[in-house]
Parts: structure tokens; C-alpha cells; sequence
């Protein structure tokens, strides 16, 4: 019998890492769909952003009470998980607590860190799943949040939640044990019996590992994939200063030529198309940003465009990036190249009306504790508006004329441009 569920148990270990594995292949995938931009310059700078805001979260620490909580949920689940090491041996020789013998009088103390930190993690999910349900925050009731995506984030704390007592449950049901937690919850199993209490913990130790393989393989379809893509979004952040955009490097050669002609090439062609209308026209950052949005909310909450009723949500853009790039890598997979399917992320999953609402001042990328930037997505798709459709509003196209003839805004010569000064 032990035997029987050793081989389960390693065929199971198997099958969770391999799908997970797979999945995250495709993910990958799915963002070189994206077109090729070149982020490797200045290492120092982007380690220290991977330092300071994906380890250290420093962004988070604008609200201090809120940081403490996600490190404790953040830190405190990834170390805790380390104990998987110990049920993974434990389950594939048959062996119990396998590392004590190997650890001695410490491996008291690591156990007893775990259950600290499991209690802690406990006790901030607890809070998190309030906040979002009971207090509801407004960032958290939000319409961009109907349907799978609020279910998603309560499952995934509620999932916490059930993982840390269960590993408490486990402790607390082996009589060997004395930690520092789980022997709290002894007096209430004192009734069982020895054999019982070997079921309970049996019970627990396999309902807990298999809910953390389940939970590995939740993450591709979840906000929660930030646990993993936070640390390369912030590695391959924009270092550029803030509020500084990329300019198309194509329209900037095109004024070139047209005020000094010699430069100009022979045999130069033109650009494919200006902007982005599909998520293949972005690049793969901007594919990366939107699988590692935490759809916390923050950057809608900054936006004074969504704080004056307008239609425009930052979040609602890199959810509906990440849902039309699945839909994009669906049908790679069914047809091993993309087939046109009559649809576009502009248009078809992000509206003019949102795009136009964007005043591009960079309050959401600001905001971002991930280095997310939902406005390079919205210039993106802007463009590809103004100079492939000529959709713009009378009042943009008035400015954009007076640009190319008077090179200001204003409709005055720029020979009269300095008039003012000699004004009376």
C-alpha cells in the first residue's frame, strides 16, 4: 500500500511540474508574439529595480499598513514552500519529516518560522479578502473587476487561506511535534486517538500538497502570475526619464529628409504601418506588462480621466491586452500560425472613446507597483488611429495642421511668433 501511493504520489509530482512547465512555455510564447525591442542596456540600474520594486515592493510602501501585509502574503508563502522540498522526499521515499534528522535541534527552528509566518499570512489574507468583500474598496468593486476577475482574486486568498491551516492542521495532528503555532491547536484534537490523529495528518499533508500543485497550475490563468513576472517587468522597465516617450523613429527620419533632402536614402521603404492595432504590433514588453498586471486597481484609482467618469480604466486596458493576446495564442496553437479572425485589440477590445480619455500623464505607470505601463499601450493604438484610419477629433487634426505648417500648436506664422514682445 505504501508502495502504491509513493509511485501516485511521484506520478502526480510529475504531471503538476510538466503542466506547469507547459504552461509557461506558452505564456512565453505568447509574448515574443510581440515585436522585438531591445531593453538590455544599463544591467546595474535594472537590477537594482528588481530590487528595490519587485523584492522589496517599494511602491507598495506609499501605504505602509498595506505593504507589511503583501510582504508578509508575499514572502511568507514563497518561503513557506519550502517545505515542499521535505514533502516531495517525504512522498517519493515514504519518509516522515525526512530533513530532521539532517537538521537536528534547527529543524525546530525552521518549522517554527514557518508557522509564524503561515499565521501571519493567515491573518493578512484574511484581511485582504475583507477589504475586498466587506469594506469593498471602490478600487475593488469596480465594473473592470465583474465576473472572473473578482472570483480570481477571492479564490486565490481563500486558496491561501485553506493552504496555511492545513499545513498548521498537519503539525498539529503528528504527536511528535511541539511548534511554536500548531501546539495551540492540540488541545482541540486531544479527543482523537493516535491512530486518528494519523489520519488527520495524512489528510492534511496530501490535501495540502496537492492544493499547492493546483495552485502552480492556477497561476498561467490568473492576475497572481505577478508572483513570477514581477521580477523580469521590472528587470526590463522603461529607464527612460519620466514622461518621455518613444518617438517613431520613422516619422522622425521622414521630417528629417523633408528639411534636409541630401539625407535622405535612395532606397529607403516605407514603414509597414505606424502604431499599433493588434497585439503583434506591440511590443513584447507591453505583452510581458499585461500578463503581469495584479489588476490591484491603483493605476485606475490615479487616472483623472477615470476620476472624472470618463470611460478610460489603465487596468481595463492591460486586462483586455492579456484577454486578446490568449485569444491570439488559442489560435497559434489551433492553427500553428495566427489565422485572421476578423478581430483587433483596438476596436475590437479597447474602445476610441477609452483611448481618446488618456491625458498621457503617466499617473498609472507611476502608480504601478510593478513597472507596468498602460500608457505605451494607449500611444501605441493612438497612432495607429491617427496615422492608419485618420480617426481623430476636428479640434486634434486643427493642432496636428497648425504643427506641420507653423511648427507650434497656435495658428500664427513662426515668423510672428515673438509679435508679443513688442506689444505696447
Amino acid at each position: 500500500m505504501a508502495l502504491i501511493a509513493e509511485l501516485l504520489f511521484g506520478l502526480i509530482t510529475v504531471a503538476a511540474f510538466f503542466l506547469f512547465g507547459k504552461n509557461l512555455f506558452a505564456i512565453r510564447r505568447n509574448i515574443l508574439i510581440g515585436k522585438e525591442i531591445n531593453l538590455s542596456d544599463q544591467p546595474s540600474r535594472r537590477w537594482k529595480n528588481v530590487l528595490l520594486l519587485a523584492l522589496g515592493q517599494k511602491k507598495m510602501f506609499r501605504n505602509p499598513l498595506v505593504a507589511v501585509l503583501h510582504i508578509i502574503v508575499y514572502v511568507g508563502f514563497i518561503i513557506i514552500n519550502i517545505e515542499l522540498l521535505e514533502i516531495i522526499v517525504d512522498g517519493i521515499l515514504g519518509t516522515h519529516r525526512a530533513f530532521a534528522s539532517y537538521l537536528g535541534s534547527c529543524y525546530n527552528f525552521v518549522i517554527n518560522s514557518f508557522e509564524i509566518l503561515a499565521a501571519l499570512v493567515f491573518i493578512a489574507c484574511v484581511i485582504f479578502f475583507s477589504r475586498r468583500n466587506i469594506i469593498r474598496l471602490k478600487r475593488f468593486i469596480s465594473k473592470d473587476l465583474n465576473g472572473w476577475p473578482r472570483s480570481d482574486a477571492n479564490a486565490i486568498l481563500i486558496t491561501e487561506i485553506v493552504l496555511m491551516s492545513l499545513f498548521l492542521i498537519m503539525n498539529a495532528a503528528d504527536p511528535a511535534s511541539d511548534f511554536v503555532i500548531s501546539s495551540h491547536i492540540k488541545p482541540l484534537l486531544k479527543s482523537f486517538s493516535e491512530a486518528q490523529l494519523n489520519i488527520i495528518e495524512q489528510t492534511a499533508w496530501w490535501i495540502h500538497i496537492l492544493g499547492i500543485y493546483a495552485f502552480m497550475n492556477y497561476l498561467p490563468y490568473s492576475k497572481h502570475l505577478h508572483i513570477i513576472l514581477a521580477f523580469p517587468n521590472a528587470y526590463f522597465a522603461s529607464l527612460l526619464p519620466k514622461g518621455e516617450m518613444h518617438n517613431m523613429v520613422s516619422i522622425q527620419n521622414e521630417v528629417l529628409y523633408a528639411m534636409q533632402p541630401e539625407l535622405a536614402p535612395t532606397d529607403a521603404a516605407a514603414p509597414e504601418k505606424f502604431g499599433a492595432r493588434d497585439v503583434m504590433d506591440l511590443s513584447w514588453k507591453n505583452l510581458m506588462d499585461a500578463y503581469s498586471c495584479t489588476e490591484c486597481g491603483r493605476c485606475s484609482t490615479a487616472c483623472p480621466a477615470n476620476s472624472t467618469g470618463k470611460l478610460l480604466s489603465p487596468r481595463k486596458i492591460m486586462m483586455s491586452t492579456r484577454d486578446r493576446l490568449e485569444e491570439v495564442g488559442k489560435n497559434f496553437n489551433k492553427h500553428k500560425q495566427f489565422v485572421e479572425d476578423g478581430k483587433s485589440l483596438l476596436h475590437d477590445y479597447i474602445s476610441v472613446e477609452e483611448l481618446r480619455a488618456c491625458t498621457t500623464c503617466n499617473a498609472c505607470v507611476e502608480e504601478c507597483p510593478v513597472s507596468i505601463s498602460p500608457l505605451d499601450i494607449i500611444i501605441e493604438l493612438r497612432r495607429s488611429l491617427i496615422m492608419e484610419e485618420s480617426n481623430a477629433p476636428s479640434e486634434w487634426n486643427g493642432m496636428f495642421s497648425n504643427i506641420e505648417n507653423n511648427f507650434a500648436p497656435w495658428k500664427f506664422s513662426p515668423d510672428d511668433r515673438d509679435a508679443w514682445t513688442t506689444q505696447s
